[in-house]
């Protein structure tokens, strides 16, 4: 009889990779099965939004299956940060020390998690980047990359991050990194959520670090990216920048006061 494969990441503790799904029947049971393959040790959890398509089904089925698979039955749609937030509280109460942020759609590539977790090792969030050397988008209309890239760029000027994919959503965190961020106080519930994160590790003083991904767009079912979720991007990240210029500007003008000719 053959030994046992050793967990490639046991130094990092106990993993789980969140799977939020709205509709996603025709993907869910290839993107677990493609990460129970690429990393036999992890575990998953699938945070459904009460998909009306029968994906909760599915998730059931799946747990029934593996004891590494979980699921977590929502109300209903409520945004992808919610079902984030909602699988991050989970992961932090059950004891994991490692939390994955992944795609049901198969755009995130399993077989690439391995360059987060080997990247985790020496960082506290580790982001799948689409736009450092090495990274790429394929089968994306080029409109759609000129946007995502423009946003981004208009992310790193307004926030003051040096991050070159801020709203990417192929992420690995330390679970002492989720406790850090604060996540009570985020409140946005679309892809925005993803920047919020970005830059709370990045104000906290935390290792934030890049590896490089091939982003494939998903190829069954429909995307949930639409007008209002950029329009609620845009907005929040100009919101977030003023206040960060104003808080700065404030400190600046704080500390040129005198106190040996009695202020301003």
């Amino acid at each position: 009889m053959s030994e046992p494969t050793p967990p490639q990441f046991a130094d990092l503790g106990r993993i789980v990779v969140v799977i939020p799904t709205y509709n996603e029947k025709e993907n869910l049971e290839r993107i677990v099965a493609r990460v129970r393959t690429a990393l036999p040790e992890v575990h998953v959890l699938v945070a459904d939004d009460n998909s009306p398509d029968g994906t909760g089904d599915i998730a059931d089925r799946l747990a029934a299956e593996d004891d590494r698979i979980q699921v977590m039955h929502r109300a209903g749609k409520q945004g992808l940060g919610a079902a984030y937030l909602a699988g991050f509280d989970w992961a932090l109460e059950h004891g994991y020390d490692v939390v994955i942020e992944m795609d049901a759609d198969g755009s995130h590539q399993p077989e690439q998690l391995h360059r987060l977790l080997e990247k985790l090792r020496t960082a506290d969030l580790v982001l799948g980047s689409r736009y450092v050397k090495g990274g790429s988008v394929v089968n994306w209309p080029k409109s759609r990359e000129v946007l995502s890239r423009g946003g981004n760029v208009y992310t790193r000027i307004m926030l003051g991050v040096p991050l070159k994919d801020a709203t990417g959503g192929y992420r690995a965190f330390r679970a002492a990194t989720l406790r850090t961020l604060d996540l009570s106080g985020v409140e946005s519930k679309g892809y925005c959520f993803q920047v919020d994160l970005a830059r709370r590790a990045v104000q906290a003083g935390l290792r934030v670090a890049e590896v490089p991904i091939e982003f494939v767009e998903r190829e069954l079912g429909d995307s949930k990216m639409d007008q209002r979720i950029v329009s609620e991007a845009l907005w929040r990240v100009t919101v977030w920048g003023v206040q960060d210029k104003t808080q700065k500007a404030k400190r600046l003008l704080a500390g040129k006061k005198s106190p040996d000719h009695g202020g301003w």
